[in-house]
């Protein structure tokens, strides 16, 4: 059923995972047209699980490529893993706080909403996109069965970020059809940088190890930072801890058992 897909180019694969990725944005922004609050619990519980995956997704179809990587072109592995791991953290810091000195008008908590979103999917697009470019070296741990968990671990994750940005615009009177436009638009640079990131990877080899645990240190950025304390706002937080076990628990047998 998927051999088309395992046919193609590796940027075209990248290209059709983060168009996945945003359309699950664009389905989640469609909320507005429907409901005008979600159950939190089916929000949360998303969350938790898309933490999860990330998670599991960061070190076995991220970090423990680009170590494998490192020792593949006689680079120092810790050394290497951790300027990028860092770099791709202290990344999303940094414009986190710039987007908190910028927005200080009446619209600061919109604008910030869905400037942090979209600054989010970046390096969400880029780790689809690398994790796809990866597999053209046949790297050990990087696969296109995890390439694909990873592009589905982020679709679930942004369901419920096209919605947190479409329906707290409802909210501020907006109509349906301009919140549902900027809540499926912050994931349209997914995408882009999905392509991005799958070209560079196959075009500089030597910067491989840095490109993935770049993207993993951003994505644990926006699990820690985002993810997981939002989950944890539910009064069941017990329970949507077990999802997010869950959620690395499918990421981890799928990467071992089928990598």
């Amino acid at each position: 059923m998927f051999n088309w897909f395992l046919n193609l180019n590796y940027v075209y694969q990248a290209l059709l995972a983060t168009i996945f990725t945003y359309f699950i944005t664009l389905l989640g922004a469609a909320i507005v047209f429907f409901f005008k609050k979600i159950n939190k619990n089916i929000m949360d519980a998303m969350l938790g699980f898309a933490a999860g995956v990330m998670t599991a997704a960061s070190y076995f179809s991220l970090l423990d490529p680009a170590i494998s990587s490192c020792e593949e072109l006689n680079l120092t592995p810790w050394l290497i893993t951790f300027i990028g791991f860092f770099s791709g953290g202290l990344l999303l810091f940094v414009a986190d706080k710039i987007f908190n000195k910028i927005f200080t008008k009446k619209n600061k908590r919109i604008l910030m909403l869905i400037s942090s979103i979209t600054i989010h999917n970046i390096p969400e697009g880029m780790a689809v996109g690398i994790a796809f470019g990866s597999v053209f070296y046949g790297i050990s741990g990087a696969t296109t069965l995890s390439a694909i968990m990873l592009a589905i671990g982020i679709g679930l994750q942004n369901f419920p970020e096209g919605s947190a940005v479409s329906i707290p615009l409802l909210r501020e009177g907006m109509s349906r059809k301009r919140a549902f436009f900027y809540g499926q638009l912050s994931a349209i640079v997914e995408p882009i940088f999905g392509v991005i990131g799958a070209i560079l990877v196959l075009k500089m080899r030597i910067l491989l190890p840095f490109f993935l645990s770049f993207a993993a240190g951003a994505m644990i950025y926006v699990v820690v930072s985002e993810l997981i304390p939002e989950s944890q706002t539910n009064e069941k937080k017990d329970l949507m801890a077990i999802f997010t076990i869950i959620g690395f628990s499918i990421m981890m047998i799928l990467d071992v058992a089928l990598g």
